[in-house]
């Protein structure tokens, strides 16, 4: 019988991810500076937001590899780890996360239960560490052995690294702090807000057996993530925006895929489900 799972029973702060987070937020306050602005800053830190969320996040992180909801080559599989990876945020862990989190949606057992507040469920969770976690070998098992992943995920900071040196060489300091730390910001908001504010706000369309809502401004920062009901509905499916005016992105790019080739056996709900 598998054991029931008690995810505050064990945690403890996490000063490691605590000052990380908090850095990334302070140092993301120079842009308000006079120096650090310029256009080609901010489009250097849009087009990354876009790499990293929505390409590295969304359709590699999520749709492709926590829910296998179509097939690419394991070459495409390991740039879109690659593109995660530079969103500064490992994989194994957010993948094992979100697996746990959709069997145990809005109860105890979710990392981010709704049920404790929009902050935990926002941010705070992210915030404790249970040392003796074994979640990654239960809900992450068929990654956990790769050693590409495993190399990627012990060296995400230094590849975060090398991109900020190669902005600096490229456009200075405003590259910098537009193009990692905003971004960064940037970045994890937009995905934490799939975790609370889809749980809290917008509309059901669904009974799926927990709190999810479709949130369209949720799903504009986070390229179709936001339409979280249907999601839970149909975790399966590559694409989220079920109905006409649910703009999804990275169902396009999904799409985009499938029509070179590099995307096979795409999972959608049926008509007669829908």
């Amino acid at each position: 019988m598998e054991k029931t799972l008690q995810p505050m029973d064990n945690k403890v702060p996490d000063w490691y991810v605590i000052l990380f987070i908090g850095g990334v937020h302070l140092v993301a306050l120079l842009a308000f500076l006079p120096s650090a602005f310029s256009w080609g800053a901010i489009g250097v830190a849009l087009f990354l937001h876009w790499l990293t969320a929505g390409v590295g996040i969304t359709l590699g992180y999520h749709r492709l590899i926590t829910h296998r909801s179509f097939k690419a080559p394991k070459w495409l599989e390991y740039v879109l780890l690659f593109c995660g990876i530079l969103a500064c945020q490992t994989p194994l862990q957010w993948i094992a996360n979100h697996r746990l989190h959709h069997r145990y949606s809005d109860t105890p057992n979710d990392p981010h239960d709704i049920n404790k507040g929009f902050w935990w469920t926002h941010v705070g969770w992210i915030l404790y560490t249970d040392p003796k976690s074994t979640i990654i070998e239960q809900y992450a098992k068929d990654i956990s052995r790769d050693p590409v992943y495993r190399f990627f995920d012990k060296t995400m900071l230094l590849w975060q690294l090398l991109l900020a040196v190669g902005l600096y060489y490229w456009g200075g300091f405003p590259f910098v702090v537009w193009g990692i730390f905003v971004r960064l910001v940037a970045v994890y908001h937009s995905t934490w807000f799939v975790n609370s504010a889809t749980h809290k706000f917008g509309y059901r369309t669904y009974d799926a057996g927990d709190q999810t809502t479709n949130c369209w401004w949720v799903a504009i920062i986070s390229y179709g993530e936001g339409w979280h009901n249907n999601h839970h509905k149909f975790p399966r499916s590559a694409r989220h925006g079920l109905r006409w005016w649910e703009v999804d992105m990275t169902w396009m790019m999904i799409r985009g895929l499938q029509l070179v080739g590099l995307a096979k056996k795409v999972s959608l709900p049926t008509a007669h489900q829908r």
